[in-house]
């Protein structure tokens, strides 16, 4: 799964949970925004935070709101909580659980 943020409308950055059913990974994708501006995106979205230049915390809760949805197999909820545990068991869960603790790319094609 992919939390883009990306150049949007107006200059203004846009975020995009995609490829959502791939939950071999969970990774924040920045494309041509500042820092800044990529973690007040996130925050706007409700969605998380820019801790760093290379680390980033998705909100689990959200994440999982926005994402579940658009997933295709019928059992995504299981196996998003296997990511939420196996992100424990990694000391990669912050804020008491509710926060998920990524790496940042960089966005394809930015």
């Amino acid at each position: 799964m992919i939390v883009e943020v990306v150049g949007g409308a107006d200059e203004r950055p846009e975020v995009r949970v995609v490829d959502v059913d791939d939950l071999t990974g969970v990774y924040l994708a920045l494309g041509a925004v500042t820092d800044e501006e990529a973690d007040q995106a996130l925050r706007d979205a409700g969605l998380g935070r820019l801790e760093d230049a290379q680390t980033g915390v998705l909100e689990v809760a959200a994440l999982r709101a926005t994402a579940e949805p658009q997933a295709g197999g019928g059992d995504w909820a299981q196996r998003w909580d296997g990511v939420v545990t196996e992100a424990a068991d990694g000391g990669r869960l912050v804020d008491d659980g509710a926060g998920l603790q990524v790496r940042v790319e960089s966005a394809a094609g930015a």
